[in-house]
């Protein structure tokens, strides 16, 4: 098999192997949301707020891709569910952080022990070096899927600010 033939296959083995992770990972987080009672991408935008700690509504939509109009909504209902609540600002009146409520998020973070474990467990088999290189991989994944986001989320506003008659789909009338 020819060097590039060989680079090809391997790529698309990781593609799929990547694409298996990310799937299996939702639909982990999406039982946890279901026990939780929120939505998944409200799970997803609150582990954004776990890992950053308290921000505003406007940060928090620039870590996910996602509007501030949708961010807003997220927020909204889980204040409502008890999972976060919005802070004031002490200098700024004007300015609204949202911070995750402890007391109630703790529950959700137990569901998430197999998963640690079972993650712990693999990293343990890799080396120092080994663990940079997934750790950079990581990190650059994530901004290339939050680029990744913005581009679909453009994408879909063009579709959305098309006349009707350009949406339309399908066979002429006649």
């Amino acid at each position: 098999m020819s060097r590039a033939k060989a680079r090809a296959a391997l790529l698309r083995d990781l593609e799929e192997a990547m694409r298996r992770t990310s799937a299996q990972g939702v639909l982990y987080g999406q039982a946890v949301a279901n026990v939780a009672g929120i939505s998944g991408s409200d799970l997803d935008c609150m582990d954004f707020l776990n890992l950053e700690g308290r921000m505003t509504a406007g940060r928090l939509a620039e870590l996910t891709g996602l509007t501030t109009g949708a961010i807003t909504g997220v927020v909204d209902r889980l204040q409502k569910a008890g999972f976060v609540r919005r802070e004031r600002d002490e200098t700024d009146r004007r300015k609204v952080f949202i911070a995750v409520v402890p007391e109630t998020t703790a529950h959700i973070g137990r569901l998430y022990v197999p998963m640690q474990e079972a993650m712990q467990k693999l990293w343990s088999t890799y080396s120092d070096g080994e663990l940079q290189l997934l750790l950079r991989f990581g990190r650059e994944g994530y901004k290339a899927a939050l680029e990744a986001t913005e581009a679909l989320n453009g994408l879909v506003e063009a579709q959305t600010n098309k006349p009707a008659a350009a949406k339309k789909r399908g066979r002429p009338r006649r």
